[in-house]
């Protein structure tokens, strides 16, 4: 083909950022699929060849030697191959030029819409190639649209919708606003690919993390579990591999700054850092921070199925004095509900003089499956019989402190 033709499928795949090969083969299927309607029929095997060193595309009719022809549409007699190639032998492929006289126009006039359209299928696919290895990465967008129901976001030249559900409760959005967003699947559909986009995902929170806290991004600290009530409070359980490593002060930051940019990127939600451990009493005690536990006991430690294949999830009993009852319900039920979403455990919630009655119930079932563990926070002294026990909590220092409000 002409060196302006060469240049024109160069341009079309600077601009819809698809590959030239891709372009050149919806090329060629519509010259194929207008020489069938015009000159032949949908059964014949067409190809077309596209030599830069001519000015128009050659139509070749591909069809198989044989004795005798039985479809005329794929097969060709010895004596007629032998006319166009001679030294054809049965058994061979052979390519008839069938291009028909001033076809370059017909072919142009009656390919364009399919070109058109494979060059739309061609760059949804590259758009899919670009994404589908990014699920659960962190992206930069550019807000370009707000309606009522949805934000229209820009991200490497691709528009994407934020459906309201995936948006913070109260963030403002305006057009111009750059913001993180957590891409949560990717999916090729008939309309091209799709981004599955969230601001409340709790991975954003994550990537967010890793994206400012180095101990985090080489793996010195782990984060173990998130819990989150978007645009409110989010609960985030850390270990470190490393004991010469404070998980807790390494996320925090110096005077809070750490976790004062993950939650400045995240419209101010409020984000707790609570250090994570493998024994579930210490860990449900601290989920449940900032109240004081006085004791918990472990019902359940695993979730599984009963005979009638009834899912029994992981319970645990928590015990508290009256004060500190509202704090480790929290406003709206907002701080158990994330403890348990952190922790995994089902938390039933009694009061401290409730506890006595609580051990009795449950010692009459100790003959049943039931797996029972019982024990007060650690690092306090187990209580004496009929008398309260200290009120034990991990108090927070005054670093990990900082960053985080009281409890409404």
């Amino acid at each position: 083909m002409r060196a302006s033709f060469i240049a024109a499928i160069n341009q079309i795949c600077a601009e819809k950022s698809v590959k030239p090969e891709q372009v050149l083969e919806a090329v060629k299927q519509a010259i194929a699929t207008a020489y069938r309607k015009d000159f032949g029929n949908k059964e014949q095997e067409i190809r077309v060849d596209l030599d830069e060193g001519k000015d128009m595309p050659t139509i070749l009719l591909v069809k198989e030697v044989v004795e005798d022809v039985e479809n005329e549409n794929f097969e060709i007699s010895l004596r007629d191959a032998r006319k166009v190639k001679p030294d054809a032998e049965a058994g061979d492929e052979i390519s008839i030029d069938v291009t028909p006289v001033g076809y370059g126009r017909i072919a142009a006039q009656a390919a364009k819409q399919v070109i058109l359209q494979k060059l739309q299928e061609a760059e949804k696919q590259s758009l899919y190639e670009m994404f589908k290895d990014r699920e659960n990465e962190l992206l930069t967008a550019t807000v370009t649209k707000v309606e009522p129901n949805w934000v229209t976001l820009e991200i490497e030249g691709m528009a994407v919708s934020l459906p309201w559900r995936e948006q913070i409760p109260g963030e403002h959005y305006y057009t111009g606003k750059r913001l993180r967003v957590y891409l949560d699947k990717v999916e090729l559909t008939g309309k091209g690919p799709q981004l599955r986009i969230s601001r409340t995902h709790a991975g954003l929170v994550r990537k967010l993390l890793e994206l400012e806290i180095p101990e985090v991004r080489n793996g010195d600290v782990t984060i173990k579990a998130i819990a989150r009530d978007a645009g409110f409070r989010s609960k985030v359980a850390v270990a470190s591999s490393d004991p010469r490593i404070d998980p807790i002060g390494a996320c925090v930051g110096q005077k809070g700054v750490r976790i004062q940019a993950v939650m400045e990127e995240i419209n101010g939600e409020r984000v707790d850092m609570i250090e994570w451990s493998e024994d579930p009493i210490k860990l449900i005690s601290t989920a449940l921070q900032p109240a004081s536990i006085s004791a918990v006991i472990i019902v359940n430690d695993q979730e599984r199925l009963d005979d009638q294949s009834r899912r029994i999830k992981k319970r645990a009993a928590v015990f508290v004095e009256e004060a500190q009852r509202p704090m480790a319900i929290g406003k709206k039920g907002q701080n158990i509900r994330l403890a348990t979403e952190l922790t995994g455990f089902e938390l039933d919630m009694y009061n401290y003089e409730e506890l006595a009655a609580f051990k009795a119930k449950l010692a009459e079932l100790r003959e049943g499956d039931v797996a029972l563990a019982e024990a007060v926070p650690p690092e306090t002294p187990a209580p004496e019989a009929d008398t309260a026990p200290d009120v034990a909590s991990e108090e927070p220092t005054e670093e990990e402190a900082k960053p985080e409000a009281s409890e409404s």
